[in-house]
């Protein structure tokens, strides 16, 4: 079983910039993606930025040139460097793991951590 457990949210002015970290427990595959999405009150999910084990990344046209995803592997960490926010960043910010076993993706989720960008 996998735990992932979030950390870094907080409230931010306008153009300024918090670091998100999610630190996985448990057993990691070989092949494996993490995402960091993130839910506004009152919209879906949307998925942010994605990174694959070998590195390959993927972002929203929203957080484009301003967010940058990352992981440690010896600390089974993944990182969401976040600069330049806006207001239309705040949001629950979810990190999620997907392992490949058994032929197919499965899914773990931490439990959340809020960012509030606001003056």
């Amino acid at each position: 079983q996998v735990q992932l457990v979030e950390s870094g949210g907080g409230l931010v002015q306008p153009g300024g910039s918090l670091r998100l970290s999610c630190a996985a427990s448990g057993t990691i595959f070989r092949i494996n993606r993490l995402h960091w999405h993130r839910q506004a009150p009152g919209k879906e999910r949307e998925l942010v930025a994605t990174i694959s084990n070998v590195d390959n990344t993927n972002y929203a046209d929203s957080v484009k040139g301003r967010f940058t995803i990352s992981r440690d592997n010896a600390k089974n960490t993944v990182f969401l460097q976040m600069n330049s926010l806006k207001p239309e960043d705040t949001a629950v910010y979810y990190c999620n793991l997907q392992n490949w076993e058994l032929e197919r993706w499965s899914n773990y989720w931490g439990q959340g951590t809020q960012v509030t960008v606001s003056s």
